[in-house]
């Protein structure tokens, strides 16, 4: 504060601070070499609550108090203010009315500061008052990340330009250096991406951009893009580093890039594809921690998670699950198998590719190239004595059959199938060419599962099902009544979209007698279907609606990720 004197007496006279406090204040003051301010040393101390201080402060000044974390900050605001003013001045624009531009700021005592910016600004400028971490998370945000530094670098790049864009393809050498901006720039990409827990970084090239796109929690979000000549240099690096052929444009390509980001160990695996106007590149992100999940983690209800140990802890059998591509199907068998990896038990894995390693099991990478297919690898994974097996994905009748006659001499065996439900897994199998008494011998059981976003705990309220989704999703009055429906209003911490995070749905089919019986007479998966549901399997949108009922999801979240049981 600029006028901590008044600040300081303002504080006492209203009960927020005692003359006994100072004291220790003003020794921590000199302790910390001027680092710290006598009202930042009482806060460190909790002598004083910042949020109650701002305030008072904001009566005081007949100022308006503001709460960005559950405010959304148009995008077009964030950028009336340069990154340099914001990060020197510790302001965010928040809106503009009438040609007037109003700043958040936390100390209303510092006049000379306002001046000031409406001379940098050449503007007409207002304020309102915030909360120090609220306005800090906004620049963490929003101006110390890719978004700003794109422009820092390019400005850096500047006149060598031309030179960066016509860098020689067979002298990798001249990308090397570690300090050259564009190494910096696909660095900054990548940890800007590992912040925000994308999944995915899409670089996507057009006729006269070079489109950055990060997916978050499922859903892709547009970032700052680069300009379009720094596309050449920014493919070659990324090549470079996923060990790729620099030199060859007309084919696709997969790599795979090891990182430590922030004390974190993250895998990127690489994919190029040639289009119109150059390489389009997607990456994934793969980070260790997040596939080091417990199952109660993945989203289980008590009644699930119960099923599932029970299924995990068969001694023989296959257990399947299945669902599209990114629907957590690895992290849901990765999780699975560190229930049960103990140090009686020998389990083997075939996968294509070993997206992880799993301390304790033994992996296979398959390669095609080489003739290790899956089926190989199955074959030769029998003659080492496991007692689980598990397989990337079941891709065609030769695999699918040695893993049944894997399960049927003793063996649990896990996989993958990409089917819509877990009863059309079976009709899957059948129509691959298995007999139909091997599937009923083998199969114990089959998970369907799906993603859905979690509601965001900060800006979480609640909320009203629309006509829509009542309709479309048959929500009774007893729903009605009983449900607790929220929704995320969006704020900076959710990015503005009112969702922080993923969980999954699932749908668990055990296999029993009677399903066996209507595998042996090669019943339809809709005829499976009903026995199931009768027998007490949850659907996905069953699932997802108890969920939803409870509050981590929203309806609509429900409504996008499964099809009507009717269906």
């Amino acid at each position: 504060m600029q006028n901590n004197e008044y600040v300081l007496e303002l504080l006492i006279e209203n009960g927020l601070l005692s003359n006994d406090q100072l004291p220790e204040g003003w020794d921590l003051v000199e302790k910390s070499n001027g680092q710290l301010g006598i009202i930042d040393a009482l806060i460190q101390l909790n002598y004083i609550n910042e949020e109650e201080m701002i305030a008072l402060l904001a009566q005081e000044y007949g100022m308006e108090l503001m709460d960005l974390a559950s405010y959304q900050i148009p995008q077009d605001i964030l950028g009336l203010i340069p990154k340099d003013i914001v990060l020197q001045y510790k302001v965010v624009p928040v809106m503009i009315h009438d040609n007037i531009l109003t700043i958040a700021m936390n100390d209303p005592t510092d006049m000379a500061k306002l001046d000031s910016l409406r001379f940098a600004l050449k503007r007409d400028i207002d304020a309102v008052i915030a909360p120090t971490k609220q306005i800090q998370a906004v620049i963490d945000k929003f101006y110390s990340g890719l978004d700003t530094g794109i422009d820092e670098l390019i400005d850096e790049i500047g006149g060598e330009a031309k030179d960066i864009a016509v860098v020689k393809e067979d002298d990798p050498a001249m990308m090397e250096d570690e300090d050259a901006p564009i190494i910096r720039l696909v660095t900054m990409l990548i940890v800007e991406a590992h912040n925000l827990k994308a999944s995915d970084i899409h670089l996507e090239p057009t006729e006269k951009q070079y489109k950055i796109r990060y997916r978050i929690d499922g859903a892709l979000r547009e970032m700052e893009s680069p300009p379009k000549y720094l596309q050449q240099n920014i493919t070659q690096r990324l090549k470079i580093m996923s060990k790729l052929d620099i030199t060859e444009k007309r084919i696709p390509q997969d790599g795979r890039i090891q990182l430590r980001v922030v004390g974190c160990e993250v895998d990127l695996r690489v994919s190029t594809i040639p289009t119109t106007h150059g390489e389009s590149i997607v990456m994934r992100l793969l980070e260790k921690s997040a596939i080091q999940l417990e199952i109660p983690q993945l989203g289980f209800y008590a009644d699930d998670q119960a099923k599932i140990n029970k299924i995990i802890n068969m001694p023989d059998g296959v257990f399947l699950v299945t669902g599209p591509t990114g629907s957590g199907k690895t992290t849901s068998l990765y999780a699975f198998l560190n229930t049960i990896n103990t140090p009686n038990r020998k389990i083997i894995t075939a996968e294509d590719p070993v997206e992880y390693q799993l301390q304790g099991i033994n992996q296979v990478q398959i390669d095609n190239i080489t003739g290790l297919t899956f089926a190989n690898a199955l074959r030769a994974m029998l003659r080492q004595a496991p007692n689980i097996i598990m397989v990337g994905e079941i891709r065609d009748c030769e695999t699918a059959e040695i893993a049944i006659n894997a399960a049927l001499t003793g063996h649990l065996v896990f996989s993958t199938l990409h089917t819509n439900d877990a009863p059309s897994a079976i009709t899957r199998l059948i129509d691959m060419g298995v007999k139909p008494f091997l599937v009923a011998s083998a199969v114990r059981a089959i998970m369907a599962q799906r993603l859905v976003r979690r509601i965001c705990k900060n800006c979480m309220e609640e909320a009203e099902p629309t006509p829509t989704e009542r309709r479309l999703l048959g929500l009774d009055d007893k729903f009605m009544d009983t449900a607790k429906v929220m929704k995320g209003k969006g704020c900076s911490i959710c990015g503005g979209t009112g969702y922080k995070g993923r969980l999954g749905i699932y749908e668990i089919f055990l296999v029993g007698e009677e399903i066996q019986h209507l595998i042996f007479e090669k019943c339809s998966a809709d005829v499976i279907r009903d026995a199931a549901r009768k027998g007490g399997m949850m659907t996905l949108r069953e699932d997802g609606l108890r969920k939803a009922a409870a509050g981590t999801t929203t309806l609509s979240e429900i409504l996008a990720a499964t099809v009507s049981d009717s269906q």
